[in-house]
Parts: C-alpha cells; sequence; structure tokens
C-alpha cells in the first residue's frame, strides 16, 4: 500500500496535541483526518473507512474505548486501533489491549515511538486476516473441540502486539503454543527468542536479559546484547515466568512499560521493539496473593490470556498424537513398520498422564526401544500404577497386569523393631552396581540383537558412538555369536 492511500483518524480532545500527531504522521506521506470528541470520530468513521485509528482514552464525551468497542461490533471494519493514555495508567492500557486495540502509547508520547508504532500497525493490516502459515500450529496435533478452539484463539491473538501469558501443566507445549502466536503475526519474519526463565542464575538475569558492555564486570570481555535485543523486531517469549525473583520482576516491568532497556554498565535505555508472551505451570493469582509475584507485572503480562487443555481432557485426540509422535519415532528408527494395536491404544486411554503430550511421548520411545515386534501391544506400555484414575477400568484382554497400587507405608513408632520396618519397605538390590551392569546389558543386547549386530546402528537407536558403545560392550563381556574374538574394529 503507498502512504498516500493510508488515511488515519486522530481523535484527541487538545488541539496542541491533534495538531502534533498530525505534523509527525503527515511527515510519512500519509492522509489525516481529525476528531476531538467521540460524536465526531463516529461522523468520520460512518463516511469513511480509514487504516488506522489513533485516539486518546479520555475524550469529553466518553472514552476511546466506545471507539474501539463500535469497531468490533462491525465485523465488516477493518481498522486498527492504537489508544493512547496516562502516563503510569497500566489499568488502562490493559483495558484498551482486551478492547481490541492493537497497541498503545503512553503519555508524553515521543514521537519516534509514534511512528514506529504506527508503521507496525499498518504492517500488521497489510498483512491482512489471513494468518501466515504456520509449522507450529500445525505441530499442534488434535481434532477435538477444546484443540480447534484453542487455534482459534493463538490466530486471533496473534493479531494484536498485546502480550500474552500461556498457563498449562508441563508437557502440554507451551512453547509450541508461542512460536504459533509469532509465527501467525505480522512479526512472523522477525526471530523468535525463547528464554527458560528458571535456567538462569539469579545473578546473570539482568545481564542476560537487558544486555552488558564492555568490562561492565569481571568477565565482560565484549559486549553482549541481551535478550530483548536480540527479539527486536520479533517475539521474545519467556518460559517459567513464575521462576523469576521478585528483584528481577521490578526491573521487568519496567521494560515492558517503557519499552526500554539499560544495559549493565550503559548510562543511557535503548527502545525496544518486541512482542512479548510468556507461559508458566504456575498460579500467578495465587502467588500475587502471598506476594511472591508482583501484581503490577501480572496485569501487564496477562493482558491475554491462554490455557492449554491437559492431555486427559482431550483424550479423542490420542489416536491422531499417537500417530504424529509414532510417525517421528519411525523416521528415527528407520522402522516404518511401527504402530499401536487398538488394545494398546484402549489401554492409553485409561492412563491420566500427568506429564501430558511429553509423557506420552516418552511412553512411545520407551515401547519402541524395547519391543521386539513393530505393533505394540499393552504390554509393551509400561504404565506407573499411579497414573490410572481411580475407576479406571482393567487392561484389555491380552495385557499385562496392572501392578496394584502400594499402600502408604506406616509411620514407624518408637515401639517398631528394625524387623518390621524392613517388612514395609521395599527391597532394596544387594549390590547396586551389578544390578545397574545387567540392566544396561539387557538394553544393549536388545539394541544390538534389533540391528543384527551392527554396532554402528545400535549406537545410534541408544544415542551413543561407537567408541562409547565399543566399550560398554568389552566391560560388560558382550560378543557377537558370530565373531568369537568379540567385538571389533
Amino acid at each position: 500500500m503507498k502512504p498516500a492511500d493510508v488515511r488515519i483518524l486522530i481523535v484527541d480532545d487538545e488541539p496542541d496535541l491533534r495538531e502534533l500527531y498530525t505534523l509527525s504522521l503527515l511527515h510519512e506521506g500519509w492522509q489525516i483526518d481529525v476528531a476531538e470528541n467521540v460524536a465526531q470520530a463516529r461522523d468520520h468513521l460512518a463516511r469513511q473507512e480509514y487504516a488506522l485509528l489513533l485516539t486518546d482514552m479520555r475524550l469529553p464525551d466518553g472514552e476511546g474505548l466506545d471507539l474501539l468497542r463500535w469497531l468490533e461490533a462491525r465485523p465488516d471494519r477493518r481498522e486498527k486501533s492504537i489508544v493512547i493514555t496516562a502516563f503510569g495508567s497500566a489499568g488502562n492500557a490493559v483495558a484498551a489491549l482486551k478492547a481490541g486495540a492493537l497497541d498503545y502509547l503512553s503519555k508524553p508520547v515521543d514521537l519516534a515511538a509514534l511512528r514506529r508504532t504506527v508503521h507496525a500497525a499498518l504492517a500488521a493490516a497489510q498483512a491482512g486476516e489471513q494468518a501466515p502459515a504456520s509449522g507450529a500450529l500445525q505441530r499442534m496435533v488434535g481434532e477435538s473441540a477444546v484443540m480447534r478452539a484453542l487455534k482459534h484463539t493463538l490466530q486471533r491473538v496473534a493479531r494484536s502486539m498485546a502480550p500474552v501469558l500461556i498457563q498449562g501443566e508441563s508437557g502440554t507445549g507451551k512453547e509450541l503454543a508461542a512460536r504459533a502466536v509469532h509465527e501467525c503475526s505480522a512479526r512472523a519474519a522477525g526471530p523468535f527468542v525463547p528464554v527458560n526463565c528458571s535456567a538462569i542464575p539469579e545473578h546473570l538475569l539482568e545481564a542476560e536479559f537487558f544486555g552488558y558492555r564492555k568490562g561492565a564486570f569481571t568477565g565482560a570481555m565484549a559486549d553482549h546484547p541481551g535478550f530483548f535485543a536480540a527479539a527486536q523486531g520479533g517475539t521474545l517469549f519467556l518460559d517459567e515466568i513464575g521462576e523469576l525473583p521478585l528483584a528481577m520482576q521490578a526491573k521487568l516491568l519496567r521494560a515492558v512499560q517503557e519499552r526500554r532497556v539499560r544495559p549493565v554498565g550503559e548510562t543511557a535505555e535503548i527502545p525496544v521493539d518486541v512482542r512479548l508472551v510468556s507461559a508458566t505451570h504456575r498460579d500467578l493469582d495465587q502467588m500475587v496473593a502471598q506476594g511472591q509475584f508482583r501484581q503490577d507485572l501480572f496485569y501487564r503480562l496477562n493482558v491475554i490470556a491462554v490455557t492449554l487443555p491437559a492431555l486427559r481432557e482431550r483424550l479423542e485426540d490420542l489416536p491422531l498424537l499417537a500417530d504424529a509422535l509414532l510417525a517421528s519415532i519411525r523416521r528415527d528408527n528407520a522402522r516404518p513398520g511401527l504402530r499401536l494395536s487398538e488394545a494398546a491404544l484402549e489401554h492409553l486411554r485409561q492412563y491420566r498422564f500427568s506429564g501430558n503430550v511429553r509423557e506420552l511421548d516418552n511412553l512411545l520411545h520407551r515401547a519402541a526401544a524395547l519391543a521386539t515386534h513393530d505393533l505394540l501391544q499393552p504390554q509393551d506400555l509400561v504404565l506407573p500404577a499411579n497414573g490410572r484414575a481411580a475407576g479406571d477400568a482393567p487392561p484389555p484382554p491380552g495385557a499385562a497386569p496392572t501392578p496394584p497400587r502400594e499402600a502408604p507405608a506406616p509411620a514407624v513408632t518408637a515401639g517398631q523393631t528394625a524387623a518390621a520396618q524392613a517388612e514395609v519397605l521395599p527391597p532394596l538390590p544387594s549390590d547396586l552396581g551389578a544390578y545397574l551392569d545387567q540392566v544396561e546389558r539387557d538394553i544393549l543386547c536388545e539394541a544390538l540383537r534389533r540391528t543384527r549386530f551392527n554396532r554402528t546402528a545400535a549406537a545410534q537407536l541408544l544415542g551413543l558412538n561407537l567408541r562409547q558403545i565399543r566399550y560398554r560392550m568389552e566391560r560388560l563381556g558382550i560378543r557377537d555369536p558370530s565373531d568369537p574374538a568379540g567385538p571389533g574394529a
């Protein structure tokens, strides 16, 4: 779209600010209309369609949110909206984003930031309502009603700049959902930078997030840009945001509010253009109530909340999920015939999957590694006894009996003898080294049997290199039956 074809409506009751915004945007070649209240703005909108609406929050006869709601109630309108809020009014900014605003600016408005934000909004409008192709969205396997609704939600939230908070149990695919938001947005061509907040030592958090200058501290041998700078023009994904200490939460809040960061060792702040997506498996509402998470940061991050369903809540997707995971296992292990029997699939339906999709993937990998045939049966799936829900149906015919759930060990009183304590505790191997050697030997022998004693192929199957598997075979006394001399080069 040519700049001369772009028409923008500015709504503000202060003449000086209207003129300031108008002159700044006219310099970019865009056409500008102005209104000083809600009524005038509606008259303009009734006569003309705009590429962008730029409105103040407080107006003499209402609020900018009234205009956003007016547009939202008309599905045929395609205007993007930017709201200008008073400095420090986090609640208004959040309300604007939830009402459909693409972005917001805080007073006093920096004119360079105004132009950058308008350019980003127009780019999002030009991208159109049709979301770009997303590989991450396609990898979110499932056709249940809850999964269809989730995919639709992710595509919708991708259209704005509003921060997104993704919540869900471990193993539900929060990073995959964050990638889908990025890939479906106008920022898809920019970088996607994932950060595991729980994996960074506390004393390095500020330097890793905001960067540092050479010589800022001992060991800073060169400039380091930091996560915010690395995600410039794209999306910064903060996984396990609930693990951040309170001191770092305060610094992150300022970066989110001001859209500026100050690298360690630098005196001036630098602007950043980053879409923020966060994720956690913890209950942030409860953490806020307990004083473990800042309430103001929570409101900034939780503008749009997305909750991922647990696998046990969408078991109708289990056949599709299992087949997709097995497809990867088939490719990695060169076993094109690997599949689940109907009995095995029914056996999985009785399991609670506390680890969700990640646990299902683990179960299938283990079953494929240890099964002696390509058609996986219930007995090939070793399901923990505590994963079965109360009242679950027994395993289908042909399945190995599920081990009974152990009763909790009774408390040991002062009068109990050592012999009585030993009776209530599970037995331990008398020689741990020999026990572990035997387990390792059984797995190695099975891998070698499957590959017809091709050591290179068996090593790849187990994630080892040739030297490692030869060492283990020699240590455990495993020899090729067709080679009396034992393992060679």
